[in-house]
């Protein structure tokens, strides 16, 4: 008689959205000073009447109207100043008005840039990428947002593998699109089914907040031993990709154990599948490597790559190796194309984007500007209680804003306290969820840095004083 195999511990729900809802706290009591002026409030407010509701969190909650940029530091349009922790949410690598990048685009601009045809920007841009991506990753294409890009490459996979079936992550984000809102790992796809099918998620190595209440490494890797039994128990055992970020960004930039990516990369062999890297936030050196897969010395089947790598300008593309990228239908005419992939303004602010990151050492200022901002957000983990599990590669930091003394998510009304009261010093940064994310521009100062960190330090220290 076959032996039944031992269950394997379910996981149990993630913390991250199961924190209850709270009374109004201390920290909120007292409004802050409100950072926006006049001038930005009127053009907000006159927007507002015929702006579909929807954008983004950060623009509604801060009704500014940015006027000016320059390196890391934006301005609005009644003069007032901001460090920059967001970069639009990573979209701006050179930051704001860097003169080579406006150079190439005005340049372009003024002499075509529109059409599929081939443009001397995009044939450097397709041969600078084969240099600087990892092992044979050398063909690329081309979209203008993340969504699109990441469909094309779930596509890919499906047509090399000859397979139907996609594993993705709790806490992951790929974009808003039908196609790929079956694998967000979240709750922002309630209510908006039925989905389509083929896709599982698993939880991710946050461990941290670890779905399993494990401990690495003695652990042993059971949240990969437990997709192994999901894929064997729930699935069709026809899986075509693991689609994975190699640090997850919409969760709170979590950063996995060494080693993890390897072990999927494993898996993926074993099953036949693809293993889909998506870099739309860590690549161009956001980690302090030109792309974050490189911490585990993998080489993904396909890569995804968007946010820095136009440098503002809607640019993403899929990174493919050799052997993946004439798979056909995919690789038919028109099997993979985009109306605006790739066109010559893109290809030449994507181009003047990378050679400037390369240009600049771009790469290792974020990897050292990152090391010093870490320590300095590591100390407040001792110095302020509702601070916890400070992360983080690079210029791609993230904490916990936390109840003191427990790990329980302090509630959306302290931490909207937080970010507006933090506004309004001129310091602008994804706080208002209790998973903080820390992106600024690749190009940001370190005095900057710790100008900014020094602010944010403050805040804290105030909110933690009004929780008691």
């Amino acid at each position: 008689m076959t032996q039944r195999p031992t269950a394997l511990a379910e996981p149990r729900p993630s913390p991250r959205s199961a924190t209850p809802p709270t009374p109004t706290s201390p920290a909120a009591a007292a409004p802050p000073p409100r950072a926006a002026g006049p001038r930005s409030l009127a053009l907000f407010e006159s927007e507002a009447q015929y702006l579909a509701p929807g954008t983004q969190s950060v623009a509604l909650f801060s009704r500014l109207c940015i006027d000016r940029g320059e390196g890391a530091l934006l301005y609005d349009v009644d003069g007032r100043r901001y460090i920059d922790l967001l970069a639009g949410v990573g979209v701006a690598s050179l930051g704001y008005a860097h003169p080579k990048y406006v150079a190439a685009v005005q340049r372009q601009i003024a002499r075509i840039h529109v059409g599929s045809f081939t443009s001397e920007h995009r044939a450097a841009l397709v041969k600078l990428m084969a240099e600087i991506t990892p092992g044979d990753l050398t063909r690329t294409q081309l979209y203008s947002s993340g969504a699109e890009a990441v469909e094309s490459a779930l596509r890919l996979a499906k047509a090399y593998t000859g397979k139907s079936e996609v594993i993705g992550f709790w806490g992951g984000f790929h974009g808003k699109t039908a196609g790929v809102l079956p694998l967000l790992g979240s709750n922002f796809k309630h209510q908006l089914g039925p989905l389509m099918p083929g896709a599982y998620s698993t939880p991710y190595a946050s461990c941290a907040r670890c779905a399993f209440d494990k401990t690495f490494p003695s652990c042993e890797w059971h949240c990969v031993e437990f997709l192994r039994r999901k894929i064997e128990l729930e699935t069709t055992n026809d899986v075509a990709a693991i689609i994975v970020e190699p640090i997850q960004g919409t969760a709170g930039n979590v950063v996995p154990p060494p080693g993890y990516l390897r072990v999927l990369r494993s898996l993926a062999d074993s099953l036949g599948a693809v293993l889909i890297a998506d870099e739309m936030l860590t690549g161009f050196g956001r980690t302090g490597t030109m792309f974050a897969i490189e911490h585990d010395g993998v080489v993904p089947d396909i890569m995804t790559i968007g946010k820095g790598f136009g440098g503002g300008f809607p640019m993403t593309g899929v990174v493919v190796r050799e052997g993946v990228a004439s798979a056909k239908p995919w690789a038919n005419p028109s099997g993979s194309s985009s109306s605006y992939g790739g066109n010559p303004l893109a290809a030449a602010a994507a181009r003047a984007a990378i050679e400037t990151i390369l240009e600049e050492g771009l790469v290792e200022h974020s990897r050292v500007v990152g090391a010093r901002m870490m320590a300095e957000m590591k100390s407040w983990e001792r110095e302020i209680p509702i601070v916890d599990d400070v992360r983080g590669r690079g210029l791609m930091i993230g904490m916990d804003l936390v109840h003191p003394g427990t790990r329980r998510l302090l509630g959306k009304e302290t931490t909207r306290w937080i970010f507006d009261t933090l506004l309004a010093r001129g310091v602008l940064a994804m706080i208002y969820n209790p998973e903080v994310r820390i992106n600024p521009p690749l190009v940001i100062r370190e005095a900057e840095a710790m100008e900014a960190l020094a602010t944010m330090k403050g805040v804290l220290r105030e909110a933690a004083e009004r929780i008691g």
